[in-house]
């Protein structure tokens, strides 16, 4: 009789998961700009190797669809190369007996349509495209592109106003960026490779908490130009293109709706997230870089026109951003305490702080916002928040880390709940939020599409329903001076420039819907360069920073360091910022994890892949 034995703890099953760990970090860091056609080979060779073997499709025709592919890499394809590679792979997608054949396939057939032109480019030029090569991936994953091994470097130099420095030379928000940027630059970090990411934003944060922004003087502007560029919105697009456009010598006109600049960093942004004094520290090193003049209280196509705008400058930029909530069309949504989150951040903002004593609250969205509003009626002293969301908490937009915090204030999380109506007392104020709800279900896009379970109907008591579901642009007044918009979002160019009337630009929210800090910043900087352009110049501007000498990679395994943060049963009584400081010690070795990419590795590498 055959005995039965308990998996073996040191067997191979379990180590060959160690080296699928390390496989996995591999792919997660590929390098942005390296050839399409190599890393489909790299994928499609992964997938045969995972080939059972008994189906000849998967086990003979990826291979061969491989070797055809390398033809193509190495410049020794044809056309009639790629009529093969088509040809097999849709023959493997449609015979292949198991997903991991009809998936390779079809990876191959849509990259041969995602990437014609490098294919093409591969048979007729024996090259990749110009466009092709390694980049740094913290770098070129940042939308304004800001030297972030650089100032990582000065940081472990402890030189904190030469790493403020080296930031604004292409982001003017050092501190908010410190404070509330999604950091995508982490997404690709070599550092995945060993272990984890750089804590990239930790170590800003620790630059501006040593060195307060407003601390460290700005480049000397260039000599006054005599030109006059007026920006409509003060929020981190318009600040951003006013900065470099001042430094460059021109003369700025901000028109701001508000009594104080920062727009949503700070009227959308709470305060335990966003300090606002640490907010206006940016601001008035922005506002002492040139000559920079504000007019407040004012608002553009309503106190005065905008062609009064156009006609009195030379050029103009656009960053009003997205400045209302989106409704519900749901019955009851007219009802009284059914507030826009927009609108409630504002007021919070604003210093009108609501009181929600004993009142039940309910939030309906799941993105950043939703937890903002969700974490600040916390504050308000609220009995009980809960977010409503129709998907799955895996599918919320936000951040995990605020996901995260609104859990442990005691925010509930309901989630595959579809809002359907919201009853109302004999006052017309809400009474309770009414959801149907859902099942997840096929993919529509990048994300799986809730639709309606075969479930009851729920409520779920509200005092208050506060709606996060997006927000809009008040763009009718800039199409009625004849900016062109669809569905109220301003249209223009990748390079931020209106063609349909010389001398306008837009960026931010305003022209790619509600996005993150970090890329209006990016708008910002991008259109302040093509303004300077536009008016006949090519400025160039200083940088004092001195980025120290490379050294030795740190390749030990080292624990990614965190920013902690004050005790949830205590934070969320206040509107104190929530995070505290990194010590010494902390930003020191995360310092040292950093592995210079921009002078090792794909940082070495320039321009494209001759064959």
């Amino acid at each position: 009789m055959s005995k039965l034995y308990l998996a073996d703890p040191s067997g191979y099953d379990v180590k060959m998961d160690e080296i699928a760990r390390h496989f996995s970090h591999k792919v997660e860091v590929y390098p942005p700009g390296s050839c399409p056609i190599t890393m489909q080979i790299s994928m499609l060779r992964t997938a045969a190797n995972q080939t059972c073997g008994k189906c000849v499709p998967c086990r003979d025709g990826l291979p061969l669809v491989a070797r055809l592919m390398q033809k193509v890499l190495d410049g020794r394809a044809t056309e009639k190369t790629l009529d093969n590679i088509r040809m097999m792979a849709t023959m493997i997608r449609s015979s292949a007996d198991c997903a991991i054949g009809w998936n390779a396939a079809d990876e191959v057939l849509k990259g041969l349509d995602l990437f014609a032109d490098e294919y093409k480019s591969h048979i007729e030029n024996k090259k990749c495209l110009e466009s092709i090569g390694q980049k740094v991936p913290c770098i070129s994953l940042c939308p304004a592109h800001v030297n972030i091994p650089g100032y990582i470097a000065l940081v472990g130099e402890e030189d904190y106003a030469g790493a403020i420095n080296l930031i604004r030379k292409d982001n003017p928000f050092p501190t908010a960026c410190a404070m509330v940027c999604e950091h995508p630059c982490e997404e690709r970090c070599r550092r995945k490779m060993l272990e984890s990411p750089i804590n990239i934003r930790a170590l800003k944060k620790y630059a501006v908490d040593m060195m307060p922004a407003d601390k460290v003087a700005t480049p000397k502007p260039n000599p006054s130009t005599g030109k006059s560029i007026g920006v409509i919105g003060g929020g981190p697009a318009g600040l951003t293109a006013a900065y470099f456009l001042a430094l460059m010598g021109h003369k700025i006109e901000v028109y701001e709706t508000h009594d104080k600049l920062g727009g949503m960093l700070r009227y959308g942004i709470p305060n335990y997230r966003f300090p606002k004094d640490r907010l206006d520290e940016d601001i008035r090193a922005i506002l002492n870089s040139g000559d920079i003049h504000v007019t407040y209280n004012t608002t553009i196509g309503k106190d005065i026109p905008v062609k009064d705008i156009y006609e009195k400058h030379d050029a103009i930029f656009v960053g009003i951003g997205a400045q209302t909530g989106k409704t519900l069309r749901i019955e009851g949504a007219d009802a009284g305490n059914v507030v826009s989150a927009v609108d409630i951040l504002d007021q919070i903002g604003n210093g009108n702080l609501p009181d929600y004593t004993g009142k039940s609250v309910v939030v309906i969205g799941g993105g950043n916002v939703a937890m903002d509003c969700a974490r600040s009626a916390v504050r308000c002293n609220a009995e009980e928040v809960s977010i409503i969301y129709r998907r799955r908490q895996k599918d919320m937009t936000a951040l995990e880390s605020e996901i995260e915090s609104a859990v442990m204030e005691g925010i509930a999380l309901v989630t595959l709940q579809a809002p359907v109506e919201i009853t109302k007392d004999e006052n017309g104020n809400c009474k309770s939020l009414i959801t149907q709800p859902q099942m997840i279900s096929a993919y529509r896009g990048s994300r799986p599409a809730p639709k309606d379970a075969a479930k009851e109907k729920q409520e779920f008591k509200a005092d208050v329903i506060m709606i996060a579901v997006g927000q809009d642009i008040v763009s009718a007044p800039f199409e009625e001076f004849g900016i062109p918009a669809k569905w109220n979002i301003l249209q223009a160019g990748l390079d931020t420039e209106v063609k349909e009337i010389p001398g306008v630009f837009t960026g931010g929210d305003c022209a790619t819907g509600p996005s993150t800090v970090i890329r209006a910043i990016a708008a910002g900087k991008v259109a302040a360069h093509n303004i300077d352009e536009y008016l006949g110049y090519h400025h160039t501007l200083t940088c004092e920073a001195v980025v120290p000498e490379p050294k030795e990679n740190m390749r030990d395994l080292m624990g990614r360091t965190e920013i902690g943060e004050r005790p949830a049963n205590i934070r969320k009584k206040d509107f104190e910022h929530v995070e505290e400081l990194l010590t010494h010690e902390e930003a020191m070795q995360e310092a040292c994890r950093c592995l210079r990419c921009d002078h090792f590795g794909c940082g070495a590498m320039v321009g494209g892949r001759d064959l």
